[in-house]
């Protein structure tokens, strides 16, 4: 590779207008620009490289953010672009938009185009590899959209440590029309949904890698340049978005993959030593892209709304964070053989210079160290080492052919022939000694290579040991973790059958008291049941009473006209009329009063009933609540313990596959460990013989075995241990289940009763107002009752009166019998006037009272049906919950049912057919290819067993290469 070189991550933010809800809820926009780089919110300025206003076209925002990269792809660099902002802020529409209009396309399709066009402007002389992968990243898994069979790969690491996609599809491609087909075939097997923002919302983080190879055919240089596009999914507000069910899983995956983002933006902003890439895949898959060997370019999409503005500050945050990272970029070159070669010899004499200049100031530093003093001239001068490795460096970088300098010597032919053939010897033994010096030297890298791959093998298990005796160390600390847990577990166990017994004994004293409650209800349905009949004796009484007022009101009548005849005739006794009245009132005054009195008993042993009815009632709902808790402890208890067992289980498969681990890598060990003594046994030329050493191996071998046999033993006696615990858990945790199932069979006895007494609680209640509705019938007739007796008790009054002064007067008035005669009838019909107003007055009031009566069944019955109505919409609205669920369903089902068979249609334009790969060369545009060969990566490394087709540019001619 060249010389690494710093450079900033471009980070560009873009505004999309308002969309239609925005509109129509009337939100502000909120952003002031100012120039090109600078945008205002809230009134605090945001740099950026560029700020895109909402008027910016595909065509402009492609020509700032991502033109210059696809040049730096082609001349070696590795490059990303990945646009970041919340849901329905555009990010998809800048990267891929509609992919196949000219004016409308992104960031994507348009740099395909332009890397093609690059290529084919370009030197003959260079042939190019193409290949493109696309996978997302949904539900922190990482899944093949070119392979859908794939969905869960690993990311891995090459030997430059470099992290990669393994197992990720691969195809060459050869033209742009290709990798369009590729996009759509990918594109059609994305995750995307419908939320209250966004009616294409991406559910996924979507990468799209190219890869390009150049290759010199006549200087053989290669260079190599990956190019990553991502368009990531965007971060969410359940509130906003409405998200729910599978949705809401994907936006929380989605907002943690994003903060894993965020998290490393700021460890690199912040210049930290631990940088988190592994949080996240996709953190992860873009580790090169931030803080390393990239040119990155990062496009903050942003809503201009006020409903999205802290939203819209977040992103712009992200983006100034980001503004800060640096990353060390350099041209991905391979280099020849010729080049190594003379890296190698300047390499070599710097390292000569550099130990003639260690030997020279150690021998000065002796010098010191004796107490000599050492001259100035003889002291070492770093000024001229400097120039001395400079001059080296000039020298190996334009050596010249050296010619050897003879002295001029005359020398006879004789001589000279000798001095020919002799320097012919010579120079024939100098080529056999640079052949064999260069054998030797082949031979001696080789085997230092050999030594190098042992010493990192040996250090690879050396540190593979470390870390499974660490593994092993941490597993032991978690077993007697383990044990400590299954302790208090058991101490919980134990806890819990205690607070159990104390519950059953509990629920056995409330089963009791709602025995003594239900026979104590039973005993107040008796009670109510008796004062029923007596409330119809009561009413029977009332209507007797009712017909004995009415005969008395005409006896009455009857009396009064007779009282009128006879003072009209003056045969009329006072005495006599006055008693039979008194008497009669006396009787109507006694069936009031023992009417009250009844009523008053009646009243009071309704609110007896009432107050029971309460206090049942409250004992019924503590007894529901303390049930209620004794089946949450219980869920929770059994939840615990299948955690434990589970957790218990995992351990075991663990710490089985880690003593596997751990045996065939100390067998392994202690095979290096004799091979290396072989080797330093061979080197050192010891007196052993192979026997010796191989007794001495199979010795080692043989204590290790036995200590790894004590160690396994050991371990299955914890192992036995261990099932036993598991099997006294597990029958615990079966009587635990036989006594919730027999509490649960006593909760459903409990909830029948309970429901049998709300019943007939029910039953009692319609009684009781039934009850108070003839507790006020009767008390409007005691009313009616009272003010009719108080009426004619008025009249008794004015007719005693009445009657006395007549009676006084008709002692006097004996001669004027013609007149008083006359003033007497016209009181008596004055009087009788006055009762046909009572009466009236009385048969209204009874007509009122039987109107109100008949009312009565009418409100009830319109009150049943205003239930049943309220019955009728609720079954409605479930119904209709239950159609809106079937149709959303079987509207997935057309939708999964759809992409199966587009992705079946893909398969099968695809074909099974031998799949070829075509280089790119420039000066001619090649003929569109219907394949998409699939190459599988595996480790770095690319497997295909298809034929290579080269186009010559300039011209029509092919070569084949088998």
């Amino acid at each position: 590779m060249a010389d690494p070189a710093e450079c900033t991550i471009k980070v560009m933010c873009r505004f999309r207008p308002l969309n239609s809800s925005e509109v129509v809820r009337g939100d502000k926009f909120i952003p002031k620009f100012q120039g090109e780089e600078t945008v205002i919110i809230g009134g605090k300025p945001y740099m950026y490289d560029r700020v895109f206003q909402t008027n910016t076209t595909q065509e402009q925002v492609y020509n700032a953010c991502a033109q210059k990269i696809v040049k730096d792809v082609l001349e070696g660099y590795n490059g990303t672009i990945f646009a970041y902002g919340q849901t329905s802020s555009g990010k998809t529409h800048t990267m891929e938009g509609n992919l196949h209009d000219t004016d409308s396309m992104g960031i994507i399709p348009r740099i395909v185009q332009d890397i093609f066009n690059y290529i084919y402007s370009m030197d003959e002389n260079l042939e190019f590899h193409i290949k493109v992968s696309y996978f997302e990243i949904y539900l922190d898994k990482i899944r093949d959209l070119l392979d859908v069979s794939k969905t869960n790969l690993s990311v891995h690491e090459d030997k430059n440590r470099v992290p990669y996609v393994k197992g990720c599809t691969e195809r060459f491609v050869c033209s742009p029309e290709e990798v369009m087909d590729t996009i759509d075939e990918g594109k059609s097997n994305r995750h995307v949904a419908v939320t209250n923002m966004n009616e294409h919302s991406s559910r996924s983080h979507s990468i799209f890698l190219i890869n390009v190879k150049q290759e010199n055919t006549q200087t053989e240089q290669k260079l190599s340049g990956k190019l990553y596009l991502v368009d990531l999914a965007g971060s969410e507000k359940v509130s906003k978005t409405g998200a729910e069910g599978a949705v809401l899983d994907e936006a929380k995956n989605i907002n943690k993959s994003l903060s894993s983002l965020g998290n490393v933006i700021s460890a690199l902003a912040e210049g930290t030593a631990y940088i988190p890439y592994r949080d996240s895949k996709m953190t992860r898959i873009l580790q090169d892209s931030l803080g390393g060997n990239c040119r990155t370019t990062i496009v903050i999409c942003c809503s201009p709304s006020s409903y999205n503005e802290a939203e819209t500050k977040t992103t712009l945050m992200f983006g100034q964070r980001a503004k800060t990272i640096k990353n060390t970029v350099c041209v991905n070159i391979e280099l020849t053989a010729e080049q190594w070669k003379q890296k190698y010899e300047r390499e070599k004499e710097k390292n000569k210079s550099l130990r003639n200049t260690v030997t020279w100031l150690e021998n000065e530093l002796n010098r010191w160290r004796n107490g000599e003093s050492v001259p100035v001239e003889e002291q070492f001068d770093k000024e001229k080492a400097k120039a001395e490795v400079l001059a080296l460096d000039s020298i190996l970088n334009d050596k010249p052919a050296s010619t050897p300098n003879v002295p001029g010597v005359r020398l006879t032919d004789v001589e000279k022939d000798k001095c020919e053939a002799e320097l012919a010897k010579l120079y024939k033994q100098l080529d056999d000694k640079d052949e064999e010096i260069n054998q030797q030297s082949q031979l001696a890298e080789k085997l230092k290579q050999q030594m190098l791959d042992q010493d990192e093998l040996l250090a690879s298990s050396r540190r593979d040991h470390d870390n499974l005796q660490a593994e092993l160390n941490r597993l032991q600390a978690e077993n007697e973790a383990s044990k400590d847990e299954v302790k208090e577990v058991l101490q919980a166990l134990e806890e819990l059958a205690v607070n159990y017994d104390q519950k059953s004994q509990e629920v056995e004293d409330k089963t009791k008291e709602f025995e003594a409650i239900s026979e104590e209800l039973n005993q107040k349905s008796s009670i109510l049941s008796s004062l029923d009949s007596e409330l119809q004796k009561l009413k029977e009484m009332s209507n007797h009473q009712k017909k004995r007022v009415t005969e008395m009101m005409s006896s009455l009548l009857k009396d009064l006209a007779e009282i009128g005849i006879a003072v009209g005739s003056n045969d009329i006794k006072h005495e006599g009329g006055s008693g039979l009245i008194d008497e009669e009132f006396t009787v109507a005054r006694l069936y009031i009063s023992k009417m009250k009195s009844e009523v008053k008993t009646m009243a009071k042993r309704c609110r007896q009933l009432e107050s029971s009815q309460s206090e049942s009632n409250k004992k019924m709902d503590e007894n529901e609540k303390e049930l209620a808790a004794c089946q949450l402890r219980i869920s929770q208890h059994e939840a615990k313990i299948k955690s434990l067992t589970e957790y218990l289980q995992n351990i075991e498969h663990k710490k089985r596959q880690l003593e596997e681990n751990v045996d065939s890598l100390n067998e392994e060990l202690v095979k290096l460990s004799a091979q290396e003594k072989v080797h330093a046994m061979e080197k050192e030329n010891e007196i052993q013989t192979a026997n010796e050493v191989k007794e001495a191996v199979e010795k080692q071998i043989h204590s290790h075995r036995e200590a790894h046999q004590k160690q396994i033993s050991s371990l299955r006696d914890e192992l036995d241990n261990k099932e036993k615990l598991i099997t006294d858990l597990q029958d615990l945790n079966q009587k635990t289940m036989l006594e919730q199932e027999r509490l649960r069979v006593e909760h459903e006895k409990l909830k029948s009763t309970d429901q049998e007494k709300s019943r007939k609680l029910h039953e009692l209640t319609v009684m009781q107002d039934r009850r108070e509705q003839a507790r006020q019938d009767l008390k409007g007739l005691e009313e009616t009752v009272a003010k009719e007796l108080q009426t004619l008790h008025n009249l008794r009054k004015l007719f005693v009166q009445d009657l006395a002064t007549r009676v006084k007067k008709s002692a006097e008035m004996d001669s004027d019998d013609t007149g008083g005669s006359a003033a007497q009838k016209q009181k008596i019909s004055f009087l009788e006037n006055n009762l046909e107003q009572l009466t009236k007055v009385h048969k209204q009031l009874v007509r009122d009272n039987a109107d109100l009566r008949c009312e009565l069944p009418k409100l009830e019955k319109r009150l049943r049906a205003t239930a049943e109505r309220v019955k009728a919409l609720e079954s409605a609205l479930k119904e209709a919950k239950e159609n809106a669920a079937r149709d959303r369903k079987r509207y997935q089902q057309e939708v999964d049912r759809i992409k199966e068979a587009v992705r079946a249609k893909n398969m099968a334009r695809r074909g099974h057919s031998a799949q070829i790969a075509k280089p790119i060369r420039p000066g001619q545009q090649p003929v569109a290819s219907p394949t998409h060969p699939n190459i599988n990566r595996s480790g770095g490394g690319f497997y295909q067993n298809s034929q290579t087709v080269s186009i010559r540019g300039g011209g029509s001619s092919r070569t084949e290469k088998n």
